[in-house]
């Protein structure tokens, strides 16, 4: 992947294993994301990522599906502290977001972090990127899993 910096590629990496789950994919990726010299504060931030996209997917997903529009007009009161001080560029981290929500499949999500990431100038071509690596994530992820089950 040659459109995202080496940070903004191997902090989507991490972010989307961990977000799929899969202990072997997890172990593997960061490993090359460390050989590649990610730095501890940016895999902790991807991590931070996954979780509070795990949280606020399924939330924000739900409100989505249901019928009763009251729920939206609610305060969601999800704790997102990590958004005011992430360790790391908040357009990386807005990057893994979205990453994360497609892996996670919550339209709401991406619509708005994409927006964000396009408001402070990044490419329709690097926001693909980072939606091609949570894709090739999730994929191994479900093949690694279904092989262990075999």
């Amino acid at each position: 992947e040659s459109l995202l910096s080496d940070q903004q590629k191997w902090g989507c990496f991490v972010a989307c294993a961990y977000a799929v789950g899969s202990g072997p994919v997890i172990q593997a990726i960061n490993g090359a994301a460390q050989a590649a010299g990610l730095s501890p504060e940016a895999a902790t931030a991807a991590k931070a990522a996954a979780a509070m996209m795990g949280m606020n997917n399924i939330y924000y997903r739900s409100l989505h599906l249901m019928h009763n529009q009251e729920y939206r007009t609610l305060p969601a009161r999800l704790r997102m502290n990590i958004l005011a001080n992430p360790g790391v560029d908040k357009v990386d981290f807005e990057l893994w977001s979205l990453a994360v929500s497609a892996v996670n499949g919550c339209g709401a999500c991406l619509d708005s972090h994409e927006k964000v990431l396009r408001d402070h100038g990044l490419a329709n071509t690097a926001v693909q990127a980072a939606l091609r690596i949570g894709a090739v994530v999730n994929a191994v992820s479900r093949v690694v899993a279904a092989e262990a089950a075999a």
